[in-house]
């Protein structure tokens, strides 16, 4: 998939998911297959204004490339110079957050309040595509009312304002992620513009994406709430575009994942704010699998990499998966 002048390896897309697709979350992904990452969304403003949290959010490695990083805010001035930050930072892509419908970011005019002020969302747009060389793209959602016609308008907007790609979740403001997405909706975007479409919602599993492809003619699937816990996913998905039957992760598969985990989280983030992290993260990964009650009682209290492994592994026992099949040691 081409967006403006970045080729990803293939047509999956980790959605941006706000205070969960960090640094070590999007190297899991990556790992597993997953052509484009994306940041957790950023506050412009915290940019701008020195927020140490807020650009500590920016951090990343080669790894991970190609790397989209998500922006919010209602300034077009403070857009601009934030997306100049994102650049500078060695983000291969800025990404403009138009589809957050939670109160406090509806609230200060930006998410999805910007698709209803077509106005502020074009000055905003064109700040931000004067402001950078790299590709600029944006996330939107089926608008506020169902039928998806300021989607459409807005998409159209964009790409007249020089946005490379478009990312739709068709589900209204209103609806959160409750109900089911549109994919007519993702249809109709891409049937009205000539720059590339990414559909996501209601991509659960690997053959979901695939059905996504061929009903919506879309250019890439992203994916958000499946990847948690399972960012095979985006193997599974490559799998099945090419004919090929998805296998769903082993229990030694899941050991991998979570000491990985963890190892990056202690790497990136500091020992101390990702066993935090950790005591309800590492649950994500054993859901299904046996024994995971004892699991999430026992990792409760976890306060250092040394006692958060030993767990995995005592947990790894308990499930039979040998230790000479896991890759991290």
């Amino acid at each position: 998939m081409k967006i403006g002048s970045v080729e990803t390896d293939n047509f999956t897309v980790l959605a941006p998911l706000a205070g969960i697709t960090n640094l070590p979350l999007r190297l899991l992904a990556k790992r597993a297959g997953c052509g484009l990452v994306c940041s957790e969304m950023i506050s412009s403003n915290g940019l701008v204004y020195g927020s140490g949290k807020t650009v500590q959010l920016l951090d990343s490695i080669p790894e991970e490339k190609p790397l989209s990083v998500q922006l919010f805010g209602s300034d077009p001035q403070v857009m601009a110079d934030a997306a100049r930050i994102v650049q500078d930072s060695g983000a291969d892509i800025v990404d403009i957050n138009f589809g957050c419908s939670v109160k406090k970011i509806l609230k200060s005019n930006s998410g999805s309040a910007l698709m209803k002020n077509p106005p502020l969302a074009q000055r905003i747009l064109e700040s931000v595509r004067k402001a950078v060389s790299i590709p600029v793209t944006i996330k939107i959602r089926a608008g506020w009312e169902p039928s998806g016609k300021q989607a459409i308008e807005i998409a159209r907007l964009a790409e007249g304002c020089g946005v490379d790609a478009i990312a739709v979740h068709p589900r209204t403001a209103t609806q959160g992620f409750r109900g089911e997405a549109d994919w007519s909706i993702i249809a109709a975007v891409k049937k009205a513009l000539t720059i590339p479409v990414i559909g996501n919602g209601d991509v659960s599993a690997p053959e979901d994406a695939l059905r996504m492809l061929n009903e919506t003619g879309c250019d890439g699937v992203m994916v958000g709430r499946a990847a948690i816990g399972n960012p095979m996913i985006f193997g599974g998905m490559l799998a099945v575009a090419q004919g090929r039957p998805a296998a769903a992760p082993d229990d030694g598969q899941r050991i991998d994942m979570m000491i990985g985990y963890l190892q990056d989280s202690v790497r990136y983030l500091g020992e101390k704010t990702a066993c935090r992290m950790m005591r309800s993260r590492l649950c994500w990964f054993v859901k299904s699998m046996r024994n995971a009650g004892q699991f999430r009682s026992a990792i409760r209290f976890i306060a250092s990499e040394k006692e958060a492994t030993e767990l995995i592994r005592k947990y790894a026992e308990s499930i039979s998966v040998e230790a000479e099949t896991l890759i991290y040691k």
